[in-house]
């Protein structure tokens, strides 16, 4: 059995109930490294060590600069002995990009980490060693500067997960989503004028219209979480779309086929 973990679903402004977007796959697999990367594996007592693979979508700071404290974890605390293999999937500039910015926070402390203990991977697609997974990278549509991309995920079992970054609505998910059992949308942003590279409440519910065979689970929210006050409330959206909360996760059989556990 396979699984996706939520640890977090909220925008770049961590709305109320919400820590930054950060999906997790079986322990091993994280998507994008967040400023509260830390705090959203140690709520669950996840260790940096079992991590083998980081995939980045895109250069935000709610998606990048929780990178350092990763490989700080890791070498001060949950592999000392260097043991532990990490591959890092990005696209070309990624490894100037990230370098910079641990040596700027940790100036000499991750020189060794960065140059001796990652596998730097700029392939737009191939098998996530180690897992029952294979990717391919696609770009979508969202602020240009920062090279954005989504991950298509099949798993062994011939699960497919369309983890879509940051993205307004584009035409390379439109193309990828009939072949998607769950589509990971963000919403990043209200129904209150135009956002191109957003999904909107009501971009989702039109996506969702044109994609009835797909489920569709929206992250990188910029409402509250359920039951707090404060910011945007929640919008309301068709039974056919769910709206993820922190701790909530897919759980993926043998067979291909899926439940979501709602925490």
């Amino acid at each position: 059995m396979a699984r996706v973990d939520f640890l977090g679903t909220g925008n770049a402004f961590s709305p109320h109930g919400r820590l930054h977007a950060l999906a997790m796959i079986d322990e091993k697999i994280l998507i994008d490294a967040p400023p509260t990367l830390l705090a959203q594996m140690r709520s669950g007592d996840f260790s940096t060590s079992s991590i083998q693979h980081l995939l980045f979508t895109h250069w935000h700071a709610d998606h990048t600069f929780g990178f350092p404290f990763f490989l700080l974890d890791r070498k001060y605390i949950s592999d000392t002995s260097g043991d532990a293999s990490l591959t890092v999937h990005l696209r070309p500039g990624g490894k100037t990009l990230l370098s910079s910015l641990c040596n700027m926070g940790f100036p000499g402390s991750l020189t060794d980490a960065l140059e001796q203990s990652i596998d730097w991977n700029e392939d737009e697609s191939g098998i996530l060693e180690g897992t029952g997974w294979k990717y391919e990278r696609f770009p979508v549509c969202h602020t240009p500067e920062t090279d954005p991309h989504g991950y298509e995920l099949t798993h062994e079992s011939g699960f497919r997960l369309l983890h879509c970054g940051d993205s307004g609505p584009c035409s390379e998910i439109e193309k990828r989503a009939g072949n998607a059992d769950v589509v990971l949308l963000e919403m990043g942003m209200p129904d209150i004028g135009e956002f191109p590279h957003h999904h909107r409440p009501s971009d989702v519910i039109s996506f969702s219209g044109r994609h009835p065979e797909a489920k569709v689970l929206v992250t990188h929210n910029y409402s509250s979480g359920r039951g707090n006050d404060g910011g945007f409330p929640m919008p309301s959206l068709p039974d056919s779309i769910h709206q993820l909360e922190d701790g909530d996760a897919i759980e993926i059989s043998s067979d291909g086929s899926f439940s979501l556990i709602i925490k």
